[in-house]
């Protein structure tokens, strides 16, 4: 199969970097559309990617806002949930996906933002689905005053210093594997590649050095779980056997009004790196049995 076709698209005054793969046969099948986590990019998903292409899926995936390829926020900006959902739904629109319909997937940090989206019941969305992606464990408010102050020390410090270049590729994957152990092998070389960008000769993780700085805003599971009881499409859940879940899963997913649970055997948190083909099944599954349902805004 082809590579994807590269190209950008602004949404919410940001030039967002966005892949395209084509299927490998016609097909009157939705797109979908792939949202990556935190410290992740478009091209992790190229896997998943190329096998719902072979399953007859036109598949888009993007860079968040200060990841990959996508530019970083201007002079005062930052990176807040709600940010994330504005660019989505600018996004979504660029690349006019509501007028035949489509499919969300999002994961992780992404799968969050997605259901925030969702919620807003945005025209043409038929599924959603969320791979490790019910949200971040709830913060307590009353912590509210130390967040803030951290914040103001952390992000002080991270415009202060310059961003450390990496050695080689070698020393990508070994940071990478600080946080992911499995990533061995050419996954790693690639995934290492496309998390990185050479600049003047040297290479550096391809993220705004403030993504390392802790959001001062709280996150309130009750206000989350308001947002999920709202998201009228079909929703698949789908968590990998030695992955994460916040401790109330089972609330949250039961605020779902139309939804489905699946488990990947084997696989952590990165199901998309190590499961793609298993995860592709899945989701193609759940676009054909699922009824298209096209939503305008309430």
């Amino acid at each position: 199969m082809s590579s994807p076709t590269s190209r950008f698209v602004e949404a919410n005054r940001l030039r967002h970097h966005v892949l395209e793969w084509t299927p490998e046969a016609p097909s009157d099948a939705p797109p979908i559309l792939l949202c990556h986590g935190f410290l992740d990019v478009a091209w992790s998903f190229d896997g998943l990617a190329r096998a719902l292409a072979a399953r007859g899926r036109r598949v888009l995936a993007f860079d968040w806002r200060g990841h990959g390829q996508t530019e970083w926020v201007g002079r005062g900006g930052y990176y807040h949930f709600v940010d994330y959902v504005l660019d989505l739904s600018e996004l979504t629109a660029a690349l006019a996906l509501s007028a035949s319909g489509y499919d969300l997937v999002g994961h992780s940090m992404g799968g969050t933002a997605c259901a925030m989206f969702a919620a807003t019941r945005p025209p043409g969305l038929r599924t959603l689905a969320l791979l490790e992606g019910t949200g971040p464990p709830a913060t307590d408010g009353e912590t509210l005053p130390e967040r803030i102050e951290l914040w103001l020390e952390t992000v002080a410090k991270t415009r202060d210093k310059s961003p450390r270049p990496l050695r080689d590729l070698d020393d990508a994957i070994a940071r990478l594997r600080l946080m992911h152990p499995d990533l061995e092998g050419e996954l790693a070389r690639f995934v290492a590649d496309k998390h990185t960008v050479v600049r003047d000769g040297a290479r550096y993780f391809a993220f705004d050095p403030l993504h390392r700085t802790r959001a001062p805003i709280p996150f309130r599971v009750e206000a989350f779980r308001a947002q999920l009881a709202r998201i009228a499409v079909p929703t698949l859940v789908v968590s990998g056997e030695k992955g994460w879940r916040p401790p109330d899963q089972a609330e949250r997913v039961a605020c779902l009004a139309h939804h489905e649970e699946v488990e990947i055997a084997g696989v952590g948190h990165m199901l998309h790196w190590h499961a793609p083909d298993t995860l592709a099944d899945r989701l193609a599954d759940f676009g054909r049995r699922t009824s298209p349902v096209f939503l305008t805004p309430a």
